[in-house]
C-alpha cells in the first residue's frame, strides 16, 4: 500500500506526506506544528505517526515546522551537510539528523529514495524520487530550470509533484515585486512559470506517468485553473490524455492518492 496526500503547497507553505506499509513521512515541514497536525488529522492520521522528515532545503517555506517535529518530537530529519549546517542553529540540541550526499540513493522501510540536485537559489537544494514495488513518486519543487539529470530522474515516477510557480505576464504586471524579485523569479535559479512546467511536462510524461501534481503556486502571480489549463493543453496535443492533473493550493489538502 502507499498514501501520498500534499498536505499543502504554495509560497506559502510546502509538506507532503507519503505512508506506506512500514514507512509515515513528510516532505518538507514548511508549516507550523499546529497546522501540520491538522492537516494530518484530516487524513486520519497525527504527527505521532510521522517517522521521518525529508527536507529539499531551508527556505522557511519548507522548513518553519521543523522546531516542533525535530526538537520537541525528536522526529529524525534527513538532509544534506549544507543544508543542515543552515538549519542546526535554530534547532539548538536537536541530535536526530540523519545527512546524506547529494547523489546518494537511500533505504527506508520499503522504499528506496533516490536524491538529486535541482537549481535553485539556496545552499543545495534537492529533488527525490521514492521507489516502492507499487509504484515512484517524485518531488521536484522550486526549480529555476530542469537539467537532464533532474528529467532523467524523475521520469521514472508515477505520480510526481511539479512545480508551476507563475505566470510570465501576470509577474511582469506585479506591482508588489520590485524587480530585482522578479528578475530572482525568472532566473535559472529561481522558479518554474506555468509554460516551462509544461514544457517539463511534455518532457517527462510517458506510460509511468499517472498523476501529476502542480504545486508550489505564487498567490499573486499565478491561479491554480490558469496552470492547469496550460499544462494540461500541451500534454494533450502531445497526445499524453492519461495523465491526471491536480491543483493545489496552501489553505487545502491536496487530492490523497491510494496505491494497493
Amino acid at each position: 500500500m502507499v498514501r501520498f496526500t500534499i498536505l499543502a503547497s504554495g509560497s506559502s507553505g510546502n509538506c507532503a506526506y507519503l505512508e506506506t506499509d512500514r514507512v509515515r513521512l513528510l516532505i518538507d515541514a514548511g508549516l507550523s506544528g499546529k497546522r501540520i497536525g491538522e492537516r494530518l488529522a484530516a487524513i486520519g492520521r497525527s504527527l505521532d505517526d510521522v517517522q521521518a522528515v525529508f527536507i529539499t532545503h531551508e527556505h522557511s517555506d519548507h522548513v518553519c515546522g521543523l522546531n516542533i517535529l525535530a526538537r520537541k518530537r525528536r522526529v529524525p530529519v534527513y538532509c544534506n551537510r549544507l543544508t543542515r549546517e543552515y538549519l542546526q542553529p535554530t534547532l539548538a540540541g536537536y541530535d536526530g539528523w540523519q545527512i546524506f550526499d547529494t547523489g546518494q540513493t537511500l533505504t527506508l522501510g520499503d522504499l528506496t529514495i533516490e536524491t538529486f540536485p535541482v537549481s535553485h537559489d539556496a545552499y543545495d537544494p534537492v529533488g527525490y524520487v521514492f521507489h516502492h514495488g507499487l509504484g515512484s513518486v517524485g518531488f521536484l519543487t522550486d526549480l529555476g530550470h530542469a537539467t537532464k539529470l533532474v528529467i532523467e530522474r524523475v521520469r521514472k515516477s508515477r505520480a510526481l509533484v511539479l512545480e508551476a510557480n507563475h505566470c510570465v505576464q501576470l509577474l511582469h504586471n506585479d506591482t508588489k515585486r520590485p524587480w530585482a524579485v522578479k528578475q530572482r523569479i525568472l532566473s535559472r535559479h529561481g522558479h518554474l512559470s506555468n509554460d516551462a512546467a509544461a514544457e517539463l511536462a511534455i518532457e517527462i510524461a510517458g506510460e509511468r506517468l499517472e498523476d501529476l501534481y502542480l504545486g508550489h503556486l505564487s498567490e499573486d502571480c499565478n491561479r491554480p485553473e490558469l496552470a492547469a489549463q496550460v499544462i494540461g493543453d500541451r500534454l494533450r496535443a502531445h497526445g499524453h490524455h492519461h495523465v491526471r492533473l491536480h491543483q493545489l493550493a496552501p489553505d487545502r489538502l491536496g487530492t490523497t492518492l491510494c496505491w494497493e
